[in-house]
C-alpha cells in the first residue's frame, strides 16, 4: 500500500524562455494531478511513481515575478507532468522562485535551458517582505491572532457572497411557491422575487467595473454585453410590460439564471481563498452547457412573446413627425435583436464558454510519444 504523507517533493525541472516558464515534474503515472495556478504561485499534488516509489506528492512555488494565470496549462503523460506557465512581462527571471535559497528538489532543466547564473545580474531589486510573504503572514498570525487582508479581498468577498445570497433567496422562494402551490405559482413569480431579481442584477454592473479597476483580470466588454442582455430583457421586456409578468416563461427563465449564479459566485469565492473544489469547478464550467441555451430559449420567448403587445402601445417607439426629425421602431428593433441573439450571440457566448471550459478542465493524459511542442 502506498504511504500518504504529505511530505514528499518530487523531482521538479524548470527551463524559461522570455515570456515562458516550464516545469517538468518527474511523477510516473500520475494519478488526477491536481494543479492550482494563482497571480504569483503553483500548487501542484499527485499520486505517481517518484524518487520514493509510489505515493502522494506535493510542492508549491512562489514565483520571482507574476504569471498570468489565466493562460497557464499542464499536460500528463506516462512519465511526467508538464506544466507552461506564462510570464506577465516578456523578459528573463534570473530565478525562478521569489527567495534566494533553492529547495533540493527544484532543479535546471538542461535539456531546456542551459545555464541560470548568467542572468544574475539583471536582478532587479526585491521586496523582501513579499518574497517572505507565507513567514510573514506566520509571524502576524502569532501577533495579532489573525491575518490583515487587502481591502480589496475584503470587497470581493463581501460582494460575491451578497450576490449569492441574493440568488439563492430568489431560487429558495420559487422553490417554496412551487412546493406550495405546483404551477399556480408561476405567475406570481416576478411579483415575489422581481425586486430581488432586479436588484441583483444591478449590481452585476459592478462586474464590468472590476476588471476597469483592476480587481478581476479579462476584458471588461463580455461582461458588459452578457449582464446588459439580461437586463434588456428583465427592465425593457419585463418590467415594462405586466402581462408579461404572469408568464410561466419568467418562471423559468429566473431558475435558469439563478442556478447558473448560485455556483458562479460560490467558485469565484473559493478563487479568492486559493481553494480548489473539483466539483464546484466541473460545475462551473460545465452547467452552461444544458443551461445557457435554454435561458436563450426563454429570452427568446419573451421578445416574441412581447412583439404584439409593444406594436399595440407603441412603447419606446418614436414616431414622425417630431422635432428632431428622427424615427425609431421599438418593434422593429426587438426583432433585430432576436436574430442576433439566436443566431450570432448564441454561437458567440457558446463558443467563448467552450473555450474558457477547455482552458480550466485542462490536464489530459498524452502518450510518451506525444510531441510535447505540440499546441
Amino acid at each position: 500500500m502506498a504511504n500518504k504523507t504529505n511530505s514528499l517533493h518530487p523531482l521538479v525541472y524548470w527551463a524559461q524562455t522570455k515570456d515562458q516558464i516550464t516545469l517538468k515534474v518527474d511523477l510516473k503515472d500520475a494519478k488526477a494531478p491536481y494543479v492550482l495556478f494563482a497571480e504569483k504561485s503553483v500548487k501542484f499534488s499527485s499520486e505517481g511513481y517518484g524518487a520514493c516509489g509510489f505515493n502522494a506528492y506535493n510542492f508549491e512555488l512562489i514565483f520571482y515575478s507574476n504569471i498570468d494565470e489565466e493562460h497557464c496549462s499542464y499536460r500528463v503523460y506516462d512519465s511526467k507532468v508538464e506544466l507552461l506557465i506564462q510570464k506577465c512581462e516578456c523578459n528573463s527571471w534570473p530565478r525562478l522562485i521569489s527567495i534566494p535559497q533553492k529547495p533540493h528538489w527544484l532543479r535546471i532543466d538542461f535539456d531546456r535551458w542551459q545555464t541560470e547564473e548568467e542572468m544574475l545580474e539583471d536582478e532587479k531589486p526585491r521586496n523582501v517582505l513579499e518574497d517572505y510573504s507565507k513567514e510573514l503572514q506566520r509571524v502576524q498570525k502569532e501577533e495579532f491572532g489573525y491575518l490583515k487582508e487587502s481591502t480589496k479581498k475584503v470587497y470581493m468577498v463581501f460582494y460575491n457572497l451578497a450576490q449569492f445570497i441574493g440568488y439563492l433567496y430568489i431560487l429558495i422562494v420559487m422553490g417554496l411557491m412551487y412546493y406550495r402551490d405546483g404551477i399556480m405559482s408561476m405567475p406570481k413569480t416576478y411579483e415575489s422575487v422581481g425586486n430581488a431579481m432586479k436588484f441583483c442584477q444591478l449590481l452585476q454592473y459592478l462586474e464590468v467595473l472590476h476588471p476597469i479597476f483592476g480587481y478581476t483580470k479579462g476584458s471588461a466588454l463580455m461582461p458588459f454585453f452578457q449582464v446588459s442582455g439580461r437586463n434588456f430583457i428583465l427592465f425593457f421586456m419585463v418590467e415594462m410590460e405586466e402581462r408579461m409578468q404572469t408568464k410561466p416563461v419568467i418562471f423559468y427563465v429566473f431558475v435558469i439564471w439563478s442556478i447558473v449564479e448560485v455556483i458562479r459566485y460560490p467558485y469565484y469565492l473559493s478563487n479568492i481563498f486559493n481553494l480548489e473544489i473539483r466539483l464546484l469547478t466541473w460545475l462551473r464550467y460545465t452547467i452552461w452547457i444544458p443551461l445557457y441555451p435554454m435561458g436563450i430559449l426563454c429570452e427568446g420567448v419573451i421578445i416574441l412573446r412581447n412583439l404584439p403587445y409593444f406594436e399595440e402601445t407603441k412603447k419606446l417607439t418614436v414616431e414622425l413627425p417630431n422635432k428632431w426629425n428622427f424615427y425609431f421602431s421599438m418593434t422593429g428593433f426587438m426583432k433585430i435583436y432576436l436574430l442576433l441573439l439566436i443566431l450570432p450571440g448564441t454561437f458567440l457566448v457558446m463558443s467563448h464558454m467552450a473555450k474558457v471550459r477547455a482552458k480550466k478542465l485542462k490536464g489530459k493524459r498524452v502518450g510518451s510519444n506525444f510531441n510535447s511542442d505540440c499546441k
